[in-house]
């Protein structure tokens, strides 16, 4: 169990996303129930996957990461997090040619924080 000075910004976090999963309303009437449900299994999903982190560094990049997919949310209207565009000098990753690591690195530094639990996921499969 997490034993962190942030664990009552943790706590009301969870809480937050859990309150805005049960009151959402999506754009589209007919899709209220399938976001809603979204939020709140992806809100398990990851408190369940990080709850064994400790490291206080670790839990202040997942909450920044929270944070900033709750305030896309809010202000988009869309629960699901948001594509990212590749930058300059870069390019789409082939099937069956390795990335350089200059690349990877841009990759890795350009990518937004609020996507960085779905990377890790995509990763893990």
């Amino acid at each position: 169990m997490m034993t962190t000075p942030l664990r009552p910004q943790v706590l009301g976090l969870y809480r937050r996303l859990i309150r805005m999963g049960r009151s959402w309303e999506a754009a589209n009437p007919r899709d209220t129930p399938t976001e809603r449900a979204y939020i709140l299994e992806e809100t398990r999903r990851l408190f369940k996957e990080n709850k064994g982190i400790t490291s206080e560094e670790q839990v202040a990049e997942h909450i920044r990461e929270a944070e900033a997919r709750l305030t896309m949310a809010e202000h988009y209207r869309n629960p699901y997090p948001r594509p990212v565009n590749l930058p300059l000098r870069s390019y789409a990753h082939k099937d069956g040619k390795k990335t350089g690591k200059a690349v990877q690195r841009i990759h890795e530094l350009s990518k937004p924080i609020y996507i960085k639990s779905i990377d890790n996921t995509s990763k893990r499969k």
